[in-house]
């Protein structure tokens, strides 16, 4: 199978304390690599001559990469108060990828758009729902004017796509959670609503669900939006709603635990039947 997976990759900053580190980041990083464990996996990004190559050393073992001409590299400065907290602000942006910048969609079984910064404008995305299309609400909804913080966006935007993940934060961007249900219920065939170790919101052509993720006691859940997104994507393509609900839970607590994508589809079915889902 073919993935191809859409949004800036970033070079982020982390201050903890005295401390200061940088790494490659962005949403596209970690669904790409999750999504190279099934199938071929091509990431299409935007770089700027800033970033730092030796960052995809690894990354380019496993996951194509198209990589677009950039002023600048999309970058996060992430300061951490405490091990559950911190502050993200944005240092600069990659351009957006627009329209005629996409390659033929065609050619994939699965596109899944993964933005941090607002890349990907309305136009770029009513032209990938088109393909079967999983998106991260994330770096659609993100407002830079002070800090990063969450704003709006009109439900009719969403129409169209095939699945969609939101954090229990971000899709305050269609106002309360009852609201957000009811907009998404006509507008998305599946939608995601994370809280972490906590129970989420699954929704399916206009049933609602509770799904209760394993515990998973880890201090860094980097990622864990993304590889959820993109396990789902695949594991739906391939099993009923439910059966895909719960392994993509299991494969998302296992990514956690390790902190990579090295572990076997029956460690996977095994941590399965810790998730309990119910009809709400």
């Amino acid at each position: 199978m073919k993935f191809l997976v859409i949004g800036h990759l970033t070079r982020d900053i982390l201050i903890k304390g005295r401390r200061r580190s940088e790494r490659v980041g962005g949403g596209a990083y970690y669904s790409a690599l999750a999504l190279s464990t099934f199938g071929e996996a091509t990431v299409l990004t935007k770089l700027g001559g800033d970033f730092p190559k030796q960052f995809l050393n690894e990354f380019e073992k496993r996951v194509k990469l198209m990589v677009l001409p950039s002023k600048e590299t999309t970058t996060y400065e992430l300061t951490y108060l405490n091990e559950n907290e911190r502050i993200l602000r944005l240092l600069a942006r990659a351009e957006e990828i627009k329209p005629h910048e996409l390659p033929e969609l065609r050619k994939f079984d699965l596109i899944l758009a993964n933005p941090v910064a607002r890349e990907i404008s309305v136009e770029t995305l009513e032209i990938l729902k088109g393909a079967y299309l999983a998106l991260d609400l994330q770096g659609l909804v993100r407002e830079f004017n002070d800090g990063v913080g969450i704003g709006k966006i009109e439900p009719g935007h969403l129409r169209g796509v095939k699945i969609l993940h939101a954090d229990a934060n971000e899709i305050s961007a269609l106002g309360s959670l009852e609201n957000a249900i009811d907009s998404l219920k006509g507008n998305v065939e599946v939608a995601l609503i994370s809280d972490g170790s906590n129970r989420g919101i699954a929704l399916r052509k206009g049933k609602v669900y509770a799904y209760y993720p394993p515990r998973v006691g880890v201090k860094d859940s980097t990622g864990a939006g993304d590889t959820f997104l993109a396990a789902f994507s695949y594991f739906y393509r391939e099993r009923p709603f439910i059966p895909a609900l719960k392994i993509a839970n299991a494969f998302t607590a296992l990514f956690l635990e390790r902190r990579n994508y090295n572990f076997t589809m029956d460690e996977v079915s095994e941590k399965a039947l810790e998730v309990r889902i119910e009809e709400i």
